[in-house]
């Protein structure tokens, strides 16, 4: 099995619409990798293992291994371009990560306890605000999701992005911003059921 984090890459010499439709023709992906103070390289990827890697949520919040005619980079997945109503994946970009350096990456939230908690038990009913937030770190602190107990959120209550629990060495890019960016992530919502019990 292939390693899902490294993606195999030939560098691709010519830009443009022209030259990317030709890529997509033979069933590859044209990509971009670029940052880390070096030039872009344009990138072209086979598009069956790019579908067998990016069903893995993991690789969109991960250091990955980008390796272009044998020599490998680190890299972030910054960008997807799809075509609409369909699977195929039309353009790709990465960007260089240094070790040392901070990022800011897109990750995950993975909400547990909803029916078992305080508010899930009265039959209340989770609303999401939001299904990932951008976190800046650096690359090895980068985690692969954020996780989000509703056990103690009773109905009518709202968990904001300052109550979210995060790992060491990584910051909500919003709020860096101030507080009245302080968002609501989840709210506890009283079903019809829970209302009609309040009632009787």
């Amino acid at each position: 099995m292939s390693n899902v984090f490294e993606f195999v890459a030939e560098s691709r010499g010519q830009s443009g619409k022209s030259a990317a439709k030709r890529a997509r023709h033979i069933g590859n992906v044209p990509a971009v990798i670029y940052g880390g103070h070096q030039e872009p390289q344009m990138l072209v990827l086979n598009h069956n293992e790019v579908i067998k890697h990016l069903a893995h949520e993991a690789v969109y919040s991960h250091v990955l291994d980008v390796t272009v005619d044998g020599k490998t980079e680190k890299a972030i997945l910054k960008g997807i371009q799809r075509k609409p109503a369909g699977v195929q994946i039309l353009h790709m970009d990465f960007l260089r990560v240094d070790m040392t350096e901070m990022v800011k990456v897109h990750v995950p939230l993975h909400f547990t306890n909803e029916h078992t908690g305080i508010g899930g038990k009265k039959g209340g009913i989770a609303a999401h605000s939001m299904t990932d937030v951008e976190v800046s770190c650096l690359p090895s602190a980068l985690p692969e999701y954020i996780e989000v107990s509703l056990a103690t959120l009773d109905v009518g209550e709202t968990l904001h992005l300052s109550d979210l629990v995060l790992p060491a060495g990584v910051s909500i890019v919003v709020l860096a911003q101030g507080a009245e960016h302080n968002l609501p992530v989840v709210s506890m919502m009283a079903s019809k059921a829970t209302k009609d019990d309040t009632a009787a």
